[in-house]
């Protein structure tokens, strides 16, 4: 999920398996937290992928993302995904985590090490600190005398 092009894909995908209307009754659904949406007419709760891998997790533990995607149907990239995004962390422990876009070390969530990020953000601000902008005048315009002055007055 490193170039813009695979977070675009992976957002298109994420929000096109969210659920939109009721599947009862058609109606309009709200968001209420942890991946559930609730129908504003009948009541009826929907779940999304995030809902579905959450649940699993809350019930079995931490497993394997293939183990869940078997489990939930919700597609092993979509896991990625949320891995990538924070949404899920891989626990203390593991065989398995996912790399550091940057270096390639192991990462239990998220798309980059702290070390990585640290470096990013120190040249960010050599970016953005510049002596030149904001500098004061390096001569100061004498103010006048408070005098009325004309031009051009030709008598």
């Amino acid at each position: 999920m490193g170039t813009k092009a695979e977070q675009e894909k992976f957002t298109k995908e994420f929000l096109e398996r969210k659920p939109n209307r009721c599947s009862k009754c058609k109606g309009r659904i709200r968001y209420i937290g942890g991946g559930r949406y609730e129908c504003f007419d009948c009541g009826n709760q929907e779940i999304d992928d995030f809902g579905r891998v959450k649940e699993y997790i809350d019930e079995h533990g931490p497993t394997p993302a293939i183990i869940i995607s078997e489990h939930t149907g919700v597609p092993v990239d979509i896991i990625n995904g949320m891995l990538r995004q924070g949404r899920l962390e891989i626990p203390e422990g593991s065989p398995v985590y996912v790399q550091c876009e940057s270096c390639g070390c192991s990462i239990r969530y998220g798309r980059y090490c702290p070390d990585c990020i640290r470096s990013r953000t120190n040249n960010l601000k050599g970016v953005f600190f510049n002596p030149d902008v904001g500098e004061k005048p390096q001569h100061e315009v004498k103010k006048e005398d408070g005098r009325m002055h004309f031009l051009k007055f030709d008598k």
